[in-house]
C-alpha cells in the first residue's frame, strides 16, 4: 500500500512509503516500543481490552513482545489494569505506565518485575532518556488547563526523586526523548506538539493538530513521528480522518506516512528508520517503510 498526496492538506506529501501489517488479530494494541536493531529488531507493546479492570477481577491486559525475525510472540506480564505506554532502555528493561492503577512499573532484562514508583496521578506517557531518567506525564485532569483547575503534569525521576517539569496543560498524553535529552509530548486535547529543551524552555512545535497522540524520535533527534486520532474506530472508508506523520524539525515540514487507519495510536521508530504504529480498533501493528522513490 502507498500512501496517496492529498493536495488539500498543506503539509507536504511527496515521499512515498510502503506499508504492511506485521502483527493482525491483537486485543486493543495500545502503547509501543522497540528494542533491538536490525535483523534482531523487537516491538514490545501493550494490549488493553479491559481497561480498569485487574487480572485477578478478571481484566486480560498485558504486556507482549514481538520478535520481528521469527515472528514469535511473548507474553511479558498479565494483571495490571491499565498498562498503557512504554519505553526500553539498552540495558533490556521495559517500562511501563499503569494508569488507573497510578503506578510505573519496571520489568529488568532477567524478567523480573517491580513497580518503579507508586502513588501517582493517573500515568499515562513515558520515555526513558539516555542517562537511564525517566520522564513521563500524569494526566488526572484530561482536557482541563491549570487556569481551570487542571493538575497535568510533565515529570522526571532521576536519582531517586521525581522532580516536576511543566504543569498546566490539558492533555500531555505521550512523551519522547531524543538522546540530547531534549523532550516533546503530544498535548491531546490542546492540539499541539511541545518541546521542552535541556536548558528547561518550552516551546510549542506544533499547533493547530486534530487529537495527536502517540509520538517517537529518529536517531539523530532530527525528525519526529506522531498520530492524530480525531476519529477512533473510523477508517477513511468510514469517514474517518487519522493520520501517522513524519515532521522534520530543521525543515519545518511534514508528511503523511499514514492515512486511513481505524486507530493508530502509538508510533515507534527503529535506529534504521522503520516506523511502526498500534491499530487499536483492528488489532494490528502496522510498519512503513520509505520507497526508493521517497528517499
Amino acid at each position: 500500500m502507498f500512501v496517496l498526496a492529498f493536495a488539500a492538506l498543506s503539509a507536504a506529501s511527496n515521499a512515498q512509503f510502503e506499508t504492511r501489517v506485521v502483527a493482525k488479530g491483537l486485543n486493543r494494541p495500545t502503547g509501543l516500543t522497540v528494542m533491538g536493531y536490525g535483523t534482531f529488531t523487537s516491538l514490545v507493546y501493550s494490549q488493553v481490552p479491559t481497561p480498569g479492570v485487574s487480572g485477578a477481577a478478571g481484566g486480560t491486559n498485558g504486556i507482549f513482545k514481538l520478535d520481528l525475525w521469527n515472528n514469535r510472540k511473548w507474553t511479558l506480564n498479565m494483571g495490571e489494569p491499565e498498562p498503557l505506554n512504554l519505553t526500553a532502555t539498552s540495558d533490556g528493561s521495559i517500562y511501563w505506565t499503569c494508569r488507573s492503577a497510578g503506578v510505573i512499573l519496571k520489568r529488568n532484562r532477567a524478567g523480573a518485575i517491580a513497580p518503579l514508583l507508586t502513588g501517582l496521578a493517573k500515568p499515562t506517557g513515558i520515555t526513558a532518556l539516555a542517562n537511564g531518567d525517566i520522564a513521563f506525564t500524569q494526566v488526572p485532569t484530561p482536557g482541563m488547563n491549570g487556569m481551570n483547575g487542571g493538575m497535568n503534569t510533565v515529570d522526571l525521576f532521576s536519582g531517586g526523586m521525581v522532580t516536576n517539569l511543566t504543569m498546566g496543560e490539558p492533555e500531555p498524553t505521550d512523551i519522547v526523548a531524543s538522546r540530547s535529552g531534549d523532550l516533546y509530548w503530544t498535548c491531546k486535547s490542546a492540539g499541539v506538539i511541545l518541546h521542552r529543551n535541556s536548558a528547561g524552555m518550552v516551546e510549542v512545535v506544533l499547533r493547530g493538530l486534530n487529537k495527536p497522540t502517540g509520538i517517537a524520535i529518529n536517531k539523530s533527534g532530527s525528525t519526529i513521528y506522531f498520530t492524530e486520532v480525531p476519529t477512533p474506530g473510523l477508517s477513511s472508508r468510514m469517514g474517518g480522518g487519522n493520520f501517522v506523520w513524519e515532521y522534520n524539525l530543521a525543515r519545518g515540514t511534514r508528511t503523511i506516512v499514514s492515512y486511513g487507519d481505524s486507530e493508530p495510536t502509538d508510533v515507534a521508530v527503529t535506529i534504521d528508520g522503520r516506523i511502526f504504529w498500534t491499530n487499536s480498533a483492528s488489532g494490528e501493528i502496522l510498519e512503513a517503510r520509505r520507497t526508493p522513490s521517497g528517499i
